[in-house]
């Protein structure tokens, strides 16, 4: 077992040691006969879409099942969830035989690696080091992770590993913590809420120089405060520079879920959950007065939606 600094392991000569840890899982004849099945599929004498499918052709299938099983689980919808994750398995073992077919890796070489990473970032399970709560576990997996990343064959920059597909409040959290796992990180969660408060400012001043409409809204096209002259910005750079002040204060806010072991994204989500719930709730009340929603007065929605608060 070779050993990092700060006690962690960077690699092990046993991974198999999980195999005999108390309740572990037998063996699984149906992932073999699900792997067999879809290498039938893709067979000369298989399905002609399975055959024609490469990995760039079903690559947002990944996407969509990933996000169909985490609405499952949301709406703790067990049974819905069985068959979710059954689908987003099959896109790992149809992407993988995709890959077998052309020669780069197999589902075994797949599982292989996942197993020894997982085995590499809990060294205090399967090393020496020391994690008493769930925050501990996440520094060590930092830590190992940029251990891996040192000693990488071809160097990388340290946010490379983040997709820029991610979902943009992801996709900032993820940054920012591997910019903190490097020490680019605030004294104290005081210090994050006094840099919101900078880039709330900072938006506020971008807003009173922007061009807007009647109704508040920046737009190019609208008539441009006297104000922004005197900038000698154009009306498409004070737009912009409103909405790079907004996203500076979304990031900033991330950091600060960050800081409180709080997902971001998870977070939103959430909240879009609980809206949906309370106008849902609104819709129907007025549906039992035969109203519709949009004709009533914004104080008659405001009194349903105060109801429905009550409902959470």
């Amino acid at each position: 077992m070779t050993k990092l600094t700060k006690g962690i392991v960077l690699e092990t000569s046993d991974t198999t040691s999980a195999q005999h840890r108390v309740e572990n899982p037998q063996p699984h004849p149906a992932f073999d006969q699900f792997v067999a099945t879809i290498s039938a599929l893709r067979a000369p004498d298989g399905c002609p879409w399975d055959q024609a499918q490469t990995h760039a052709s079903i690559a947002k299938n990944m996407i969509e099942e990933a996000y169909e099983a985490v609405d499952a689980i949301e709406q703790n919808d067990v049974a819905h969830l069985r068959e979710e994750l059954g689908d987003v398995l099959l896109q790992v073992v149809l992407q993988s035989q995709i890959a077998a077919d052309a020669g780069e890796f197999t589902i075994d070489d797949v599982a292989s690696d996942v197993n020894a990473k997982m085995i590499r970032r809990h060294p205090h399970v399967f090393g020496d080091a020391q994690a008493k709560h769930a925050s501990d576990v996440l520094d060590l997996w930092d830590q190992v992770k940029l251990a891996e990343g040192a000693t990488a064959k071809k160097p990388t920059g340290l946010l490379e590993s983040v997709p820029s597909s991610f979902p943009a409040l992801m996709q900032a959290q993820k940054l920012s913590r591997k910019a903190a796992s490097a020490g680019f990180e605030w004294d104290s969660i005081a210090d994050i809420w006094d840099k919101v408060g900078e880039e709330i400012a900072e938006l506020k001043e971008a807003y009173e120089f922007a061009p807007k409409t009647a109704q508040g809204k920046v737009d190019v096209d609208a008539p441009a405060p006297a104000a922004l002259q005197a900038t000698g910005m154009s009306a498409h750079q004070a737009v912009q520079a409103v909405e790079m002040e907004f996203g500076d204060v979304l990031f900033s806010l991330v950091n600060v879920a960050r800081r409180m072991g709080i997902d971001s994204e998870s977070a939103l989500r959430q909240c879009c959950m609980k809206f949906r719930s309370r106008w849902a709730y609104m819709e129907k009340m007025c549906a039992q007065q035969g109203k519709r929603i949009e004709d009533m007065s914004c104080v008659e929605q405001n009194q349903l939606w105060d109801e429905a608060k009550t409902l959470d």
